[in-house]
């Protein structure tokens, strides 16, 4: 973990292409790969879920997410790790522990499909929220596949500032999805 790939990456980019950097800022993969560069070398992840936490964090705030989660799923589809962006450490405490994903989430894991709901509430399998949990409408999600086998999801909702989730916030989940699945190869499985 401690070898920063993203910013070497990055730096190398940059050297070979100056003149074109602004070009390069408006790119959604270049701008998640810096920012999880930056991330990992303001606080170098000591766990694998901290190396996720800077994956759902950044997340969150390149599609501008009010919250944004990440959640690592074993092969008898259970979470075993689960990383939360957006909510203090006291509203966190309250809830009793990781969705499991039996409604909308989990279809990803079964037709391993990216959702986008604009209303959780309508989805045929919603069923509610647990206590405590913070009102959520919009959903963002992707699967994270680690070979063949979904061994994951990564997601946002309910997008600030009046717009909808777009096709360039999918597109940064799913990139940010394959950084989470080398993590979670290299750690879990």
């Amino acid at each position: 973990m401690s070898i920063d790939v993203q910013g070497e990456l990055a730096q190398k980019l940059e050297a070979a292409i100056p003149e074109r950097r602004g070009l390069l800022d408006r790119d959604p993969e270049y701008r998640a790969l810096r920012l999880l560069a930056k991330r990992n070398r303001k606080h170098p992840p000591k766990t694998p879920l901290d190396a996720l936490q800077h994956v759902v964090d950044a997340a969150r705030e390149l599609t501008n997410g009010t919250y944004g989660a990440l959640a690592v799923t074993g092969a008898d589809d259970y979470v075993e790790g689960f990383a939360v962006s957006g909510m203090d450490e006291r509203a966190l405490a309250s809830l009793k522990g990781p969705p499991q994903g039996h409604g909308p989430l989990g279809t990803m894991r079964l037709d391993g499909l990216a959702v986008h709901l604009r209303d959780l509430g309508e989805h045929e399998k919603a069923f509610g929220f647990p206590p405590k949990h913070p009102d959520m409408k919009e959903l963002l999600g992707v699967p994270i596949f680690c070979g063949s086998d979904v061994r994951g999801a990564l997601y946002v909702t309910d997008r600030r500032g009046g717009k909808e989730f777009s096709d360039e916030d999918e597109h940064i989940l799913r990139l940010l999805g394959r950084h989470a699945a080398l993590i979670i190869e290299a750690s879990w499985y």
